[in-house]
């Protein structure tokens, strides 16, 4: 058995209830899809542990099965529980692993055998016509609970407001599990802050049960004041080269202490993230949609690291760590138009 093959299940194993997520490799072989049946055929799928260190949807989900105990779910659920090795050592990814939410059909990274993986959920579950898809993460910084779309359609919209009002429109990074099922069903990222705080397990447990219960979506838009919607329109990394720091240490980057306290802010053109500590380092920009346009998010004149246009940055963190895996943060502008009435 490779570290990438998927078992398929139609029941819980026993002790699943009771198992902490850094357990889980002793009940489960690896990567798993657990169909569980329900009195409306058409499931739920919702995917957990897709980074090893973010245990909030886990904890969501084995709370809402505790809760129905032995009465069937008013609708069926299929359950993808991801990377249980990351669990083990409570971290996103292992070493030599490609991170689990950027190998989903639709991938650059194509030759991963992880992609061969999430392709086999993604055909699992078209088969079974699914209802809504639900993909539930946590972050490190200083953020709101949120929910994040890759469709700007009505369906998508009212899935993602059952959650927050706060909705992110985005197209990158590729190779994520919403983008993925959006082809197959209304899809939607779920961003429940901290891992495992009470807050974020109970958010995402109401969130989960209230979609068990769900017949269809409405037809119409969400309204105007319902829906707080940003798009994602760049990617900000650190380049793996550069060394940064949050407290004024020597570094090429210094950001400053309370960079997180910035998150869904509307920050305006001026903005000072940090310093450099030299002429010519500069933070790496990427797109943020299909159709984004690579512009100049920064200036870096007499050393700072101003912002040259209002955004709304989300993910900003103090963890290097998570910055080194993912990015430093994602600038975001309101969305104006007709996606709600």
């Amino acid at each position: 058995m490779t570290a990438y093959h998927l078992t398929t299940l139609e029941a819980l194993p026993a002790g699943f209830l009771g198992c902490e997520a850094r357990d889980l490799v002793r009940l489960l072989p690896g990567p798993t899809l657990i169909h569980l049946p329900g009195r409306d055929e058409r499931p739920l799928f919702a995917s957990v542990l897709i980074h090893g260190n973010e245990v909030t949807g886990f904890d969501a989900v084995r709370h809402v099965l505790r809760c129905h105990g032995q009465r069937m779910l008013p609708r069926a659920l299929s359950l993808f529980v991801g990377n249980v090795a990351a669990a083990a050592a409570n971290v996103r990814t292992l070493p030599g692993q490609h991170d689990y939410n950027r190998v989903w059909p639709g991938t650059a990274i194509t030759d991963a055998p992880e992609a061969g993986l999430m392709a086999q959920v993604v055909d699992a579950m078209r088969e079974r016509k699914p209802f809504a898809s639900i993909d539930i993460h946590n972050n490190t910084g200083l953020n709101p609970h949120y929910a994040c779309v890759s469709r700007l359609e009505p369906a998508f919209l009212h899935l993602a407001h059952l959650f927050s009002r706060l909705v992110v429109y985005f197209q990158r990074p590729l190779g994520v599990q919403s983008i993925a099922m959006s082809t197959i069903c209304p899809a939607v990222t779920l961003e429940c802050g901290h891992s495992g705080t009470p807050d974020g397990v109970k958010h995402a447990a109401e969130f989960v049960e209230a979609c068990l219960h769900l017949s269809e979506f409405p037809e119409h838009a969400p309204a105007r004041h319902d829906v707080e919607l940003l798009r994602t329109v760049a990617i900000v990394r650190v380049p793996a080269h550069l060394s940064m720091s949050f407290d004024g240490s020597d570094a090429d980057l210094r950001f400053r202490e309370d960079i997180d306290h910035l998150n869904f802010s509307a920050v305006p053109a001026g903005t000072i993230f940090g310093h450099v500590a030299s002429p010519g380092v500069r933070l790496e920009i990427l797109p943020g949609h299909d159709r984004g346009v690579l512009r100049e998010w920064f200036d870096y004149r007499n050393g700072g690291i101003r912002l040259t246009r209002a955004a709304f940055p989300a993910m900003l963190t103090r963890d290097a760590a998570a910055i080194r895996l993912d990015c430093l943060c994602y600038l975001m502008e309101r969305i104006q138009g007709s996606h709600t009435r």
